[in-house]
């Protein structure tokens, strides 16, 4: 710990500080670092790997699996979204926009507002995305799209001529990363996010309403499988874990030690620590006087 800058300890000491708010040019750098991060996740899971047999073979386990289990309803829901234009439009819209661009704009209003509740979310995506990056590498899996004898079709490049083979996508996607589904995942860290942020009913609803949606779209747009959403979850649930408990104990834990090397308090330890005035004494009895 010798080593940290003492500016830099500065920082780090404050920013585990779940009640600190606005912006200093550390939060400016941790910011480009957070996006720095999501941007070596996609491309990380761009170039995870190019194994189309074992994909296809995982696939078709995960389809004998939900058919056991008489839960392999995907292809009839998506023939029912494929009757209806709007619908099919409506699903491509929410799989796409109210996935990442979202992720985006409520983190910086988190950041900027509650940084408690971004502290959380931010840790929950980093460390789900970690987790989800070893199982892309380890289980590839073919989306439903790559399965055309079930009657899949790839409603964005149907209805939106949007194809994640494009040439340009290609850096960024792994079309064989449909184990675990980040995108149901990512809306349920979401919405956590907003639950610890605010109260507000109205905010509440529109989470969990962006949950719902997205794990239907995901299925509905011939991206993944109920299989997929369900993993999606259980990996999101540990991370938001891991999460909770780096606010809890981890964060507090640094603090600690960065409070040393930095030679800092914060207001509440500060408060505690100053002594306090003696209470006045009666002239008469030289007991304590009550207010």
């Amino acid at each position: 710990m010798s080593r940290v800058p003492r500016r830099l300890a500065r920082y780090l000491f404050y920013s585990t500080n779940p009640e600190r708010s606005g912006v200093t040019r550390w939060d400016v750098t941790e910011l480009l670092i957070v996006v720095f991060a999501f941007l070596c996740y996609f491309l990380v899971r761009g170039a995870v790997v190019d194994r189309t047999a074992d994909a296809i073979h995982h696939a078709r386990w995960i389809i004998d699996l939900q058919i056991n289990l008489g839960v392999f309803v995907e292809p009839a829901f998506q023939r029912w979204v494929l009757d209806y234009d709007l619908l099919g439009r409506a699903l491509n819209f929410i799989y796409f926009w109210l996935d990442f661009p979202l992720i985006a704009v409520v983190g910086m209003v988190l950041f900027w507002k509650r940084r408690r509740a971004y502290t959380l979310t931010r840790d929950a995506m980093l460390i789900s995305g970690g987790m989800a990056l070893v199982l892309y590498w380890a289980y590839p899996v073919a989306p439903p799209r790559f399965l055309p004898e079930w009657g899949f079709v790839d409603t964005l490049e149907v209805y939106d001529n949007l194809s994640y083979q494009a040439q340009s996508m290609q850096p960024f996607v792994n079309p064989f990363a449909a184990v675990p589904s980040l995108h149901v995942g990512w809306s349920l860290l979401l919405a956590a996010g907003v639950f610890v942020s605010t109260r507000n009913l109205i905010l509440r609803l529109a989470a969990i309403a962006v949950f719902v949606l997205q794990s239907i779209s995901v299925v509905g747009t011939g991206n993944h499988y109920i299989f997929d959403g369900v993993v999606g979850l259980v990996v999101c649930a540990v991370a938001l874990g891991a999460a909770v408990w780096l606010q809890r104990r981890g964060y507090p834990a640094l603090g600690a030690v960065l409070a040393r090397r930095a030679g800092l308090r914060r207001p509440a330890e500060q408060s505690r620590a100053e002594p306090r005035p003696a209470p006045a004494r009666s002239a008469r009895t030289g007991r304590p006087t009550t207010a």
